[in-house]
């Protein structure tokens, strides 16, 4: 273990120690491949920051992130550093800051996976099976370990091994599981990220945001550098076409797209498909990025006869009917509204609509919003429905909405929920294809329009606004 008082230093050895890490696992299975089958066994393990403490003291005790609980030892492992340099550092220089002592850099005992050594998908089995390598993988090389990769320590059911604390909500090999999950969902790297995703479970949603993302990258004055599509497809500021990638032949499940900014402060929009799981399983790749904040932006049913069509709906609240998380997050855990996010909101309705104040009211309404995992809810006994809605003041119901805030506080990522009603149900408006297609032309670029401002107002509050104290548990980790 290496001293650094300097986290640049910090970040330059740990990048070093991974990529020399990395090469040596790679060239030993190239070298399998080859016909060079190895004596003994090839593994390189991930590296590590440590901080060691003696005392409570912390220089600003403000901050909602950048120390550590107390005394002790509080390490965590690292991966991708290259991906991650701007983020490590940050973290990194306020534990030396607000600690006044050095970090401690060098290798850990947890080896690195032979999968996660290959950053682009490499299929490894594939190129053993070709080669006709007749032992198994696993005798020669460490393999993806699930006992080693959980979501505990952001549960806050972790268990410190040997008295050390963790410095990060997630490990190495869990951040890389995500890594490579994300590659496959979205069919776009992890470095196209932005720190502000907005999510949709429609797909003209998207088609609108590809529209908007090419008129904001022709204004000069934007700030936007490029735009990039399932396949890695970038189009750059000044282009009229993608530059680079490779155009697909089908989209893949949940598709991403990216309106890039400098310092990854852009806006990344993916199109989740419809239902809870498909929106707990992106949001639980996509925390491991450590994004400052998420939006849904979606359809609903209004409960309430005083709404009409193409009403706005801003969460308050949500009746978690999802099922997804009850084992990370129990369901008497509250989900409570962010002032931060909720403000630029309804900022941004205002702006984008016109109306203000209390004719605000006209198009739109602050409320609970129930989320359910089955899409054919119409079909049950309305009679226990209705007084279940009514009892917790719902306004409208959803799939997706509950699940993605539940999965941002469970990750301390800001999260936010604006819908539009697309239907009444409960009143005998049903979402039928005349009636909706009206409605989606009528609505989808406004509901985009204001999705986007919002985020650019979170975009331009300070940091540790955003990042406040109030998604912290007891005993919380230093990184963000």
């Amino acid at each position: 273990m290496e001293s650094f008082s300097d986290a640049k230093d910090a970040v330059k050895r740990l990048i070093d120690i991974f990529e020399a890490n990395t090469a040596f696992i790679r060239k030993g299975f190239h070298d399998l491949i080859e016909g060079n089958e190895p004596d003994g066994r090839i593994r390189a393990c991930y590296p590590q920051v440590q901080i060691v403490t003696e005392s409570h003291f912390r220089l600003d005790s403000r901050l909602a992130y950048g120390f550590v609980s107390g005394p002790g030892t509080h390490s965590t492992t690292i991966t991708r550093p290259d991906l991650f340099r701007s983020y490590l550092e940050t973290q990194i220089s306020l534990l030396i800051r607000n600690h006044q002592v050095p970090v401690m850099i060098g290798t850990s005992e947890t080896p690195i996976p032979l999968h996660f050594a290959f950053y682009d998908g490499t299929h490894v089995e594939g190129g053993a099976a070709a080669a006709k390598i007749a032992r198994p993988l696993a005798d020669m090389f460490d393999l993806p370990d699930l006992t080693v990769m959980d979501d505990s320590i952001a549960n806050g059911t972790y268990e410190p091994v040997g008295g050390v604390m963790p410095l990060a909500s997630f490990t190495a090999p869990r951040v890389d599981y995500s890594l490579h999950r994300l590659q496959h969902y979205t069919a776009t790297a992890a470095e196209h990220f932005q720190n502000y995703v907005l999510f949709t479970n429609y797909q003209f949603y998207i088609d609108e945001f590809c529209r908007m993302s090419r008129e904001l990258l022709a204004d000069s004055d934007s700030g936007y550098e490029a735009f990039v599509e399932p396949g890695n497809l970038m189009t750059l500021s000044g282009e009229t076409a993608p530059s680079s990638g490779t155009e697909l032949a089908k989209l893949p499940q949940m598709p991403a797209y990216h309106l890039k900014r400098k310092g990854q402060a852009g806006i990344t929009m993916v199109n989740i498909g419809v239902g809870p799981s498909n929106a707990k399983t992106i949001t639980d790749h996509i925390a491991v990025l450590r994004p400052y904040a998420w939006l849904m932006l979606g359809h609903c049913a209004g409960l309430r006869n005083s709404q009409t069509l193409g009403d706005y709906v801003l969460a308050h609240g949500y009746v978690r009917d999802d099922n997804v998380l009850n084992q990370d997050l129990p369901v008497w855990v509250p989900i409570p509204p962010l002032a931060e996010v909720q403000i630029a909101l309804e900022d941004a309705v205002a702006e984008v609509t016109g109306y203000d104040g209390y004719e605000l009211k006209r198009v739109m309404r602050t409320g609970t919003v129930a989320s359910i995992d089955n899409r054919n809810w119409e079909l049950w006994d309305q009679r226990g429905l209705v007084q279940r809605f009514s009892q917790s003041r719902a306004i409208a119901l959803d799939m997706e909405s509950a699940t993605i805030a539940a999965n941002g506080f469970r990750f301390r990522v800001p999260y936010g929920t604006l819908l539009c009603v697309s239907d009444k149900p409960l009143h005998g408006e049903l979402k039928l294809p005349g009636m909706a297609t009206d409605f989606y032309k009528r609505q989808v670029a406004q509901h985009l329009q204001i999705g986007i401002r919002a985020l650019e107002k979170l975009r331009d509050m300070p940091r540790d606004r955003l990042h406040s104290r109030k998604l912290r548990s007891f005993s919380e980790t230093a990184f963000q």
